[in-house]
């Protein structure tokens, strides 16, 4: 067997350093405009969307293993099949509060209304990558959007840089505002809300797979997961750029939160055509991601999204991705593993991957990066 690579790593791993946007948004700048291949277009709004699933018989508890009885198994093959067909679903009735989340979209709105100089006291750095930014990029063209990204477990453990030889682990912060006193507690809050609602249904996804519930809780023990504050102002021009370019996760899973305003977009698996989500009420969007496709060796695939804005309404959305420790060596699971079906990819540090996967998404390289990319050919 070999490794096929279709952009070398040292390519991958040249990164210069990270120049924050001074650019605002009042009118449509050609960094942001795309080229027509990836431009917004042929949506399908109406018929078969994401699979909607109840977790009710859940709600209420505290991990699964104790009683697996018929509903929860009933439940966990809900969300394997729809693992397998869409690689998204949307929950309800999850046990987060509704408090905790309308409180949190509150600070979001009031973070994004700052002056730009105040966002910016607070922004994203070369080694840390927490805080507020403006310039990402997808496939090589900017984010109609501004951000604040937070981490679940602050002061989390990662790699100091990308390098792959580079053995130096360190402690990332998130850089909070001081004018917003109540934004910092929110956030937490929020981060620990859903926090148990992933590791439910990290349970009900090990489930799917034929595993005990908790095999894949090790992997999180100290994990490097991180929230997003989205916001997609109006744009004069919405048929000419993307809030978020089409992309696919890093995480294991993605936890995301929206409004009524519509936008997401995920690419169906059945013909490649684009379906918009339609936002449920009080529900979350879930999606698989790079780690959950290694792990299940592609029994389960990230799949890719997007972003889209439009010329009268501002949006919002708050995801977050769940991602195991740094150190975590990812491969696929030794049980989903045998000679009929072989290990898809190699062995990999999580923090690295993460790492480069976070910096590529702030610099132009002329490649877009997937996790198929790394395959092993047999």
């Amino acid at each position: 067997m070999q490794l096929y690579i279709h952009v070398p790593w040292h390519q991958c791993l040249t990164i210069q350093s990270y120049k924050p946007s001074t650019y605002t948004m009042g009118e449509v700048n050609p960094s942001y405009i795309l080229s027509e291949e990836h431009r917004p277009k042929h949506v399908i709004t109406e018929g078969e969307g994401i699979p909607l699933i109840d977790l009710s018989p859940i709600t209420n508890r505290e991990g699964l293993s104790a009683d697996p009885n018929k509903a929860v198994e009933d439940l966990a093959a809900k969300i394997g099949e729809a693992c397998r067909t869409w690689g998204f679903f949307s929950v309800i009735n999850h046990g987060v509060p509704l408090g905790i989340r309308r409180r949190i979209m509150e600070v979001a709105r009031k973070f994004f209304a700052l002056p730009v100089e105040e966002k910016k006291k607070v922004s994203r750095e070369d080694h840390n990558t927490a805080g507020f930014h403006n310039d990402e990029h997808s496939k090589d063209f900017k984010d109609w959007k501004e951000v604040y990204d937070f981490y679940v477990n602050d002061g989390m453990l990662m790699p100091a840089s990308h390098e792959l030889d580079d053995p130096e682990i360190v402690p990332w912060f998130t850089p909070w505002p001081e004018n917003l006193p109540e934004f910092r507690e929110t956030c937490e809050e929020y981060g620990r809300a859903c926090e148990k609602l992933f590791f439910n249904l990290l349970e009900l996804v090990s489930l799917s797979l034929g595993l005990p519930p908790e095999r894949l809780h090790g992997y999180f023990e100290n994990q490097a997961s991180f929230a997003r504050l989205n916001y997609y102002p109006p744009c004069p021009k919405p048929e000419l750029v993307l809030g978020t370019g089409g992309h696919k996760d890093p995480s294991a899973l993605t936890v995301l939160a929206q409004e009524d305003v519509e936008g997401l977009d995920v690419l169906r698996k059945s013909d490649g055509a684009w379906v918009r989500v339609k936002p449920v009420p009080d529900s979350f969007v879930i999606n698989v991601g790079d780690v959950l496709q290694v792990w299940s060796n592609d029994l389960y695939e990230s799949v890719e999204h997007r972003a889209e804005v439009n010329a009268e309404t501002e949006r919002y959305s708050i995801p977050i991705f769940f991602h195991p420790s740094h150190d975590v060596t990812m491969k696929p699971l030794d049980e989903l593993v045998d000679e009929q079906s072989p290990a898809k990819y190699p062995e990999y540090k999580a923090g690295k991957w993460l790492n480069l996967r976070m910096y590529n998404n702030y610099k132009k390289h002329g490649f877009y990066m997937r996790m198929t990319d790394y395959k092993v050919a047999a």
